[in-house]
């Protein structure tokens, strides 16, 4: 008994089992599929043959059931006849033989009552087995149809997995380059060019401010040269 509540318990475990959650702790799903299907397979295999084991126990108590059954039956019959006998003796005026067919039909009813003793005791666990049985077929077709599905979903399992774990990597990466972090490599690059466009625009700057005060000195060295030369003029007319 206990080994059937063994293999009632694996079979019960196994056709709960839930496949999704037993993959978010897998480490490489492929291979946990894999061997989810093996194990699967090997256990339906040993619940096969503990089931077919148990069946045949339970057909053989029922065949003592009916047994004892028969040969209650049987035993009633011949007390039955011993004791018409006895009764037919007993008529006839031949008590000694009707006391020896009395004691017969008594031994035949102490048979009988045995046999039935014996039916009425296995019949409550041939019954428990056969709902036993009953179970263990249930769990059997359900661990057969949780195999067949298995089987057909694992390669769409596999890519759901497959791109999880990329999804999770792309996640990963982009949390490790934030392009808006002015600590990052890029904001640093980009504040780097920021310097330099700010020099080269100095430095223009700075050219173009050179040149406006060497045309401000021509401007006032004409201005100089416009006053000498009107002067020379007016000293002239004198």
């Amino acid at each position: 008994m206990t080994q059937k509540q063994t293999i009632l318990g694996r079979i019960s475990q196994l056709a709960k089992a839930n496949v999704n959650s037993i993959l978010d702790r897998a480490e490489d799903p492929e291979k946990m599929l894999d061997q989810l299907v093996r194990d699967y397979t090997n256990s339906i295999a040993e619940a096969e043959e503990a089931v077919a084991q148990t069946i045949a126990n339970v057909r053989m108590a029922e065949a003592d059931l009916r047994s004892d059954e028969e040969a209650a039956q049987e035993w009633g019959r011949k007390a039955g006849a011993a004791s018409r006998k006895a009764e037919e003796l007993r008529g006839s005026g031949d008590a000694a033989g009707a006391d020896k067919f009395d004691n017969l039909a008594k031994i035949a009813l102490g048979r009988q009552i045995q046999h039935e003793s014996d039916a009425k005791a296995a019949r409550p666990a041939i019954d428990q087995q056969n709902v036993t049985v009953d179970t263990l077929k249930q769990g059997l077709t359900s661990m057969k149809t949780k195999l067949e599905q298995l089987k057909s979903k694992r390669g769409t399992l596999v890519a759901r997995a497959r791109s999880v774990e990329a999804q999770g990597k792309v996640n990963e990466a982009m949390r490790s380059i934030d392009v808006m972090d002015p600590t990052s490599d890029l904001g640093r690059f980009e504040e780097k060019i920021k310097r330099e466009e700010a020099l080269v625009a100095g430095r223009a700057e700075a050219h173009a401010t050179t040149l406006e005060d060497q045309f401000d000195e021509l401007e006032d060295t004409g201005h100089d040269a416009e006053i000498e030369a009107r002067l020379a003029a007016l000293k002239n007319q004198g």
